[in-house]
């Protein structure tokens, strides 16, 4: 087969052990999350000639990999946040679709929470104060309030209400109670969410993510290596990716997220509509996140995120399942949950889901899904298009 045609399948999905982890390392959640991939898909580690990381090590990917006893001919460090995984995974697929890899593994783990608990760091206020920083951070600009900006100017533009923001919290929790991995499944209601504590207005605490500890690993093979897998393929049909802005200034407008573009170009790749499309895996730090991103993906108009997300639409049940895991409000979120959205696309699409299994209306499998990643304060998007 020529270089550049051939398809590219995920052949292997994992999480490591997640939510409350004191007792291990990064590095150690990394390699648990890597073997269970590896397991999952049924291939040795020695066919794995590429590789992917970000976030830890003074040298990302090449400690990680070091740790992981892999010596890559093919590697990718690129950070940009929360998107992080989805634009790796579009850079992984161009690479085996060239033929310059013949299976990338991605891999992410983070002890965030217990490192705070253990008092080896505190809760990040801001990425320091300098270059285009130095402008936004003299004024107490953290990272929550650049999303709390941006939900007040969607709110004042659209007419969204808090109550709707809110809903997203909720069903996100509900969705979490039918996972046992989830971090926190107790129900809430919107009156939880509204009558918590403040931490940038309008979002109180239920409207931003949990901190857990955490990791995840993909392995993306070329399609001639499918039938070697122990698990059905789940095909990359399309991806994109988008950078927006570095400072709040330099943001056109703050209603619309690099998801808009990054969408676009996914679903024009794939070959396929929003309207096909049958659960969607959504970065949500915040609240906001869900609402605008399905806007910007295409599932309903500008303005109109308010109305979509009531009604229980983003339930497993609803109309379009949105973060069928729970999503970083409810599951876990340990940092750059990218990747996580990735695992859990695939996970629906073999029909591995249990209690939260997505269904057609005829009752069977999902066939198509979108995982969507956002980073930093919506400065970058990758969204990927995944299908049976």
């Amino acid at each position: 087969m020529r270089p550049g045609n051939r398809k590219v399948a995920v052949a292997g999905v994992a999480l490591s052990d997640c939510g409350r982890v004191d007792d291990t390392t990064p590095y150690a959640l990394h390699a648990q999350a890597a073997r269970r991939a590896l397991a999952d898909a049924g291939l040795d580690r020695a066919l794995v000639d590429g590789f992917a990381s970000a976030g830890l090590g003074t040298l990302a990917p090449v400690e990680v990999a070091e740790y992981l006893g892999l010596r890559p001919t093919w590697v990718d460090s690129t950070s940009v946040g929360g998107s992080t995984w989805e634009v790796m995974a579009a850079h992984a697929a161009d690479a085996i679709a060239a033929g310059h890899a013949n299976a990338v593994l991605l891999v992410y783990g983070s002890t965030a929470r217990a490192d705070i608990r253990a008092g080896r760091r505190t809760g990040n206020l801001s990425f320091g104060a300098r270059g285009p920083l130095q402008f936004e951070v003299p004024y107490g600009h953290t990272l929550i309030a650049k999303y709390a900006m941006a939900a007040r100017r969607h709110m004042i533009e659209h007419g969204t209400t808090i109550e709707q923001l809110a809903q997203v919290a909720v069903q996100a929790r509900a969705n979490a109670a039918l996972n046992p991995e989830a971090m926190f499944r107790d129900p809430i209601t919107v009156d939880d969410v509204l009558s918590g504590p403040m931490i940038a207005d309008p979002f109180t605490k239920l409207h931003c993510c949990i901190r857990s500890d955490g990791g995840a690993a993909v392995l993306l093979v070329a399609e001639e290596y499918v039938r070697d897998c122990r698990t059905a393929p789940v095909w990359i049909l399309g991806t994109g990716e988008h950078l927006s802005h570095a400072t709040m200034s330099e943001w056109p407008d703050f209603t619309l997220s690099p998801a808009a573009v990054s969408g676009r170009l996914a679903f024009e790749r794939a070959g396929v509509r929003p309207a096909e499309i049958d659960f969607a895996e959504i970065y949500d730090a915040f609240t906001y996140m869900t609402l605008v991103t399905l806007e910007d993906l295409g599932f309903c108009a500008k303005g109109e995120g308010g109305a979509f997300v009531e009604k229980g639409r983003l339930l497993v049940s609803g109309d379009l399942p949105v973060n069928t895991d729970g999503g970083g409000l409810s599951a876990q979120h340990p940092g750059m949950r990218g990747l996580f959205l990735l695992v859990e696309a695939v996970r629906q699409l073999r029909g591995e889901a249990g209690e939260r299994q997505v269904r057609r209306p005829a009752g069977e499998l999902p066939y198509l899904g979108v995982a969507s990643g956002t980073g930093g304060w919506f400065c970058s998007s990758g969204t990927v298009v995944l299908g049976r």
